[in-house]
C-alpha cells in the first residue's frame, strides 16, 4: 500500500461485477392470501419492479469477509477512517469537559447527555454546547513517534510532545475548527503495552504449565503450542482467510490499540455513566491494517457491556485509525506547521486528570519507563518479555540468539548454564515471505487415501525454518506482517517522502528543505534501509527521564493488593518473578483487577478476544440462476 491514501489516488473503486460486492439474495415478497390470484401469470421483470432491492453497502467488516480484493478495500478505508474523518468529527462535535460525577446507580446522572450535568455540557468558549458533544481521546504508538522523530530530527520523546501539542495544545487543532475541539487525553500505548506483555507471559506460562497462577486473571481457552502473536491485524486477517488451522495457535490477547479503547470506554461508561457513543477514540498507528482491526465485531462495546446496559448503541472500541503520514497531513490541512510545534510537554495546569485516580496514575506516569533493548525487536517486544520471564524463573540461564535464513527470521533459546540444555525455544518471523514458510510447516498431517497406506503424509517441506529445528519446537513465535517489523509499517513515512513531508510540516529555510537529502536522485532500497535504521534508532532511544534509575525504581509497588498477589504467588510454590524487564507483574495485576472491579466486567471480556474462519466465494464456481433460485426456495421451505 502507499504511505498515504486518498480518494484521488485510487482508480479501482468498487463497481458492479467485482468479487467483493455483497450479493443480495432475494425472493419475491409474499402477498396476503386474500389478494392472491391463482391464475395470474407474472414475469421476472414485473417481480423485480415491484420489489426493488435495497442498495448494497460495503463496510470495513465486509472487507474482512473477503479475500479477493486489495485496492477496493483501501477505498473503503479512505471513506471511513482517514485524517479527513478526524477533522470532520472534531468540527461536528464540541468537546465535553469535566468535572465528573461518578455514577452510583441512584443519582440518574448521565454525564454529557443533558444540560443538568456538572458542567460537561456547559461552557465551551463561552457557549453552551449542543447535545452531541463528545469526549475525544487519542492513543499514539511508539513506532509512530519514532517515524515523526526521524522526519524532524528530534528525539522520540520530543516527537511525542509535538503530537500532544497538535492534538491537545493551544497551537494545535484547538486553534481552528467550528467548535475549537481537541483531544482531552493523549495516551502513550507503551503504558498499556506493559499490561499486554504481562498478560502475554501469563498466557504462555499458563498454556505450557496450566497450574501456574496468573496476574491477569480470567480463564480463557489455552492456545496450542507454538503460540503465535495476535497483535498484528494483517497477520490475523491472513490466518482467518487462508489458514484457519492456525487459529487454535493464536494468542487470545487483545493488542495495545484494542486494549486502550476497551479501557477508556469501559471505565468512562460503566463508572461515570457516559454513553459509549459519546467517547470518540482515535488511534495513531504505524500501519493501515490497524484500520481493519478497529472494525472487527469482536472489538466493540457489545463484548464488555453488561446485558442491562445494552440499551446503548453498539460502538467500536477504536473509532478511527490514522497513520504517521496521515497525522502530518492532518496538521497541514489545518495550516499548522508541525515542525514549529513546541517539543516540550503541555504545562501541568493544562492537563485534565482521568476521573479514576489509580488509572490516571497508570496512564500518565510522572516518568517514562526505559525503552526496550534492540534485541527485543521493533514490534513491542512480546517474545523478549516472555523469554525474560522464563529467564527470571531460571536463575543462571542465558539467552542465545541465532539468525535464520534472513534478517527477519530469528531464533531465541534459553539455555541452562550448568548443563547447556535448552529450557525453552522461541522465534521471530517478520514479513509474509517468512510467514508463508511458518504456516506451511504448521499444516496438519493429512491422511493418505491410498489403499494400504500407513498413517498420513506430512505437508511440511524438508528442513526447518531455522537451521536444525522445526517450528513445532517453538513455545512462542512473534509474527508480524511487515518486513523489519512495525517500525516499517505501511503508514510510516518512507524515505522518498521525507522531503515532501518536511516541507509540508514547515521545515523550510530560505527555500531549502531543512535536513533534506538533495532530492536529485530517487531513493532506492539502500536508502530506505538506511532510513529504517534511523527510525529504529529513534524507537530504541526512548528512555526514562532519569538514566540513573534502576529497574526496580521504574515501577511502583508496595500497595496492599500488590503485596497480596506476591504473597499468593510465593504461597503457591515456586516464587513467580515479580519485576521483569522493568515491569512489575503484581503492580499490573493490581491495576487490571482494579479495572475489572470498578467496571464490574469479567477480566476475560476486557483482555481477550476471539477469531473466526472467514468463508469466501472468490474463485469458486458460480451457480446458475436456476441453481441459485432452487437453493433459495429450498432454504425457505419451498421447492420445485
Amino acid at each position: 500500500m502507499s504511505a498515504i491514501l486518498s480518494a484521488d489516488d485510487l482508480n479501482d473503486f468498487i463497481s458492479p461485477g467485482v468479487a467483493c460486492i455483497k450479493p443480495l439474495e432475494t425472493l419475491p415478497a409474499q402477498t396476503p392470501e386474500d389478494s392472491l390470484n391463482a391464475y395470474e401469470v407474472t414475469t421476472e421483470d414485473k417481480v423485480a419492479a415491484s420489489n426493488p432491492p435495497a442498495p448494497a453497502q460495503i463496510s470495513l467488516t465486509d472487507c474482512l469477509a473477503c479475500s479477493g480484493c486489495v485496492t477496493s478495500a483501501e477505498a473503503v478505508l479512505v471513506s471511513l477512517q482517514s485524517h479527513t474523518e478526524v477533522l470532520n468529527t472534531l468540527d461536528a462535535h464540541p468537546s465535553l469537559h469535566p468535572p465528573w460525577i461518578p455514577h452510583n446507580g441512584t443519582n440518574g446522572t448521565t454525564n454529557g447527555a443533558s444540560n443538568k450535568t456538572n458542567g460537561l455540557s456547559n461552557g465551551i468558549h463561552g457557549h453552551r454546547t449542543s447535545g452531541d458533544g463528545k469526549i475525544f481521546v487519542a492513543s499514539v504508538s511508539p513506532q509512530t513517534r519514532a517515524s515523526v522523530a526521524a522526519v524532524f530530527s528530534v528525539s522520540e520523546s520530543q516527537a511525542g510532545n509535538m503530537i500532544i501539542q497538535l492534538l491537545s495544545g493551544p497551537m494545535g487543532l484547538k486553534a481552528g475548527g467550528a467548535h475549537g475541539s481537541g483531544f482531552t487525553w493523549v495516551i502513550d500505548t507503551n503504558v498499556v503495552r506493559d499490561a499486554c506483555l504481562v498478560a502475554a507471559a501469563d498466557e504462555v506460562v499458563s498454556a505450557l504449565s496450566p497450574s501456574t497462577p496468573t496476574a491477569s486473571g480470567g480463564i480463557v481457552p489455552h492456545p496450542k503450542k507454538p503460540i503465535l502473536t495476535s497483535a498484528c491485524p494483517g497477520w490475523i486477517c491472513y490466518a482467518e482467510k487462508t489458514h484457519p488451522y492456525i487459529l487454535s495457535h493464536l494468542s487470545r490477547l487483545k493488542s495495545p490499540q484494542a486494549l486502550t479503547g476497551t479501557l477508556i470506554k469501559s471505565v468512562l461508561s460503566q463508572t461515570y455513566n457516559i454513553p459509549p457513543g459519546r467517547i470518540w477514540h482515535l488511534a495513531i498507528m504505524p500501519c493501515f491494517d490497524k484500520k481493519l482491526e478497529a472494525s472487527r465485531n469482536e472489538l466493540t462495546s457489545a463484548t464488555w457491556l453488561p446485558a442491562q446496559s445494552q440499551t446503548h448503541e453498539v460502538v467500536r472500541d477504536v473509532d478511527c485509525v490514522i497513520t504517521a503520514r496521515e497525522l502530518l497531513h492532518m496538521a497541514s490541512m489545518r495550516n499548522i506547521a508541525f515542525a514549529n510545534l513546541p517539543t516540550t510537554p503541555l504545562p501541568s495546569s493544562a492537563r485534565v486528570s482521568f476521573p479514576d485516580p489509580k488509572i490516571d496514575k497508570w496512564l500518565f506516569p510522572d516518568s517514562r519507563r526505559r525503552g526496550q533493548e534492540s534485541i527485543a525487536g521493533p514490534s513491542g517486544g512480546y517474545l523478549y518479555h516472555i523469554l525474560r520471564t522464563y529467564q527470571a524463573r531460571n536463575p543462571g540461564s542465558e539467552i542465545k540468539v541465532e539468525r535464520g535464513r534472513n534478517a527477519d527470521v530469528v531464533e531465541y533459546a534459553l539455555i541452562n548454564s550448568s548443563n547447556r540444555e535448552t529450557i525453552i525455544r522461541m522465534a521471530r518471523f517478520y514479513g509474509f515471505r517468512n510467514i508463508q514458510n511458518l504456516v506451511r510447516r504448521l499444516k496438519p498431517v493429512i491422511a493418505s487415501r491410498m489403499p494400504g497406506a500407513k498413517g498420513g503424509v506430512s505437508r511440511r517441506p524438508a528442513g526447518g525454518a531455522v537451521a536444525g529445528e522445526g517450528v513445532r519446537e517453538y513455545a512462542y513465535v512473534e509474527v508480524m506482517a511487515c518486513p523489519g517489523g512495525c517500525t516499517n509499517g505501511g503508514g510510516q513515512v518512507k524515505v522518498g517522502e521525507v522531503e515532501e513531508v518536511r516541507a509540508e510540516g514547515g521545515c523550510v529555510k530560505n527555500g531549502v528543505v531543512e535536513g533534506g537529502g538533495g532530492g536529485a536522485v530517487k531513493p532506492g532500497p539502500k536508502e530506505q534501509k538506511e532510513w529504517l535504521r534511523r527510525v529504529d534508532e529513534a524507537y530504541f532511544s526512548a528512555c526514562s527521564s532519569s538514566s540513573e534509575e534502576s529497574e526496580s525504581e521504574d515501577v511502583e509497588v508496595g500497595e496492599d493488593e500488590d503485596q497480596e498477589m506476591r504473597d499468593a504467588d510465593v504461597a503457591g510454590g515456586e516464587a513467580f518473578p515479580d519485576v521483569v524487564n522493568g515491569i512489575s507483574r503484581s503492580h499490573i495485576g493490581g491495576l487490571l483487577d482494579h479495572w475489572a472491579r470498578i467496571t464490574n466486567v469479567e477480566m476475560q471480556k476486557l483482555l481477550y478476544t476471539s477469531y473466526r474462519k472467514v468463508e469466501s466465494d472468490v474463485g469458486k464456481k458460480k451457480q446458475s440462476d436456476v441453481e441459485r433460485v432452487v437453493g433459495l426456495a429450498s432454504s425457505l421451505g419451498g421447492g420445485w
